[in-house]
């Protein structure tokens, strides 16, 4: 495997070579000095251009960055519509293990593109110094924000509405239906309220990364058990046991933020953990499925 020097310094010189290229910015993970380095993290660079066309014509010019073991252009895809305007896309990776998602950028948008950063973006290779201020990376775009009360309250609605559709996919022996629900939205505002209740502890001054995967690093050793747990779906039974410990858990994480922030917490959620419980029971007794 290359090492990181290795790939940036190829990404760079290609670019330093090429006339076309006028701009190199460096983006994601690897600008941010809280995400420690690993071989996992993808080099998402950014080719600010002055012919789009010569590029995309062919992808030729892409074998300088080494032999591809598979390539996406998400761009160049029918099932999944474009999404970048007039921006075209590579996902490649190479057989030795390292990931690249380069964009190419007309060379008009790099104001646009500037305004519009989430802050995690660093200048590689400037050479009509377009950029007239320093740029430091930071993260601050995507730190816990405090929420307002109707956003406490949106949550809990959307959580406890949502939860009774897992219910009755599990009645009804829809397994895969009563997932989707949670994995999709019940346990997403689930992860919401908790990473709020540690910004009311510890300060709305960092991220807990992308899908909240340093959560883990600030909540009680059962508690982080406990929601691990949730994930366990492949049966009707441990569906039943993941939608009752997300209960539990988002009645003790959204207490604590109602309680710190001086909100209002639902009384609906008394009602809807008897509806469940009673279905529940209702399914035990008629022998309909093993729970």
């Amino acid at each position: 495997m290359r090492s990181e020097r290795e790939m940036m310094d190829m990404l760079i010189d290609f670019a330093a070579g090429e006339d076309r290229i006028r701009l190199v910015t460096l983006e994601g993970s690897r600008t941010n000095e809280h995400i420690p380095r690993d071989a996992f993290q993808d080099f998402d660079i950014s080719y600010f251009v002055t012919e789009m066309d010569f590029f995309k014509e062919n992808d030729r010019w892409l074998d300088d960055f080494g032999q591809r073991m598979m390539m996406q252009k998400p761009e160049d895809m029918e099932l999944f519509p474009p999404e970048l305007g007039n921006w075209f896309s590579y996902i490649i990776l190479f057989e030795d293990g390292r990931k690249l998602d380069l964009t190419l950028i007309p060379i008009g948008e790099a104001e646009d593109y500037f305004e519009n950063s989430d802050g995690l973006v660093g200048i590689l290779l400037d050479k009509d110094d377009l950029v007239k201020e320093e740029i430091h990376p930071n993260d601050r775009q995507y730190w816990i924000k405090k929420p307002t009360a109707r956003e406490f309250d949106d949550c809990c609605n959307e959580f406890w509405m949502v939860s009774t559709y897992v219910v009755k996919g599990l009645a009804r022996n829809e397994i895969l239906f009563a997932i989707d629900h949670l994995n999709e939205i019940a346990r997403p505002n689930l992860l919401r309220m908790m990473a709020w209740e540690i910004g009311s502890r510890q300060g709305y001054t960092f991220s807990l990364g992308k899908n909240y995967k340093f959560i883990g690093r600030y909540l009680p050793n059962k508690d982080w058990g406990d929601l691990l747990a949730t994930y366990s779906g492949n049966s009707y039974q441990n569906m039943w046991k993941s939608l009752f410990a997300c209960y539990e858990l988002f009645r003790k994480y959204a207490q604590a933020v109602a309680g710190t922030l001086g909100y209002s917490y639902p009384d609906y959620d008394e009602a809807i953990t008897g509806y469940t419980s009673n279905i529940y029971e209702s399914i035990k007794t008629s022998q309909n499925q093993s729970p």
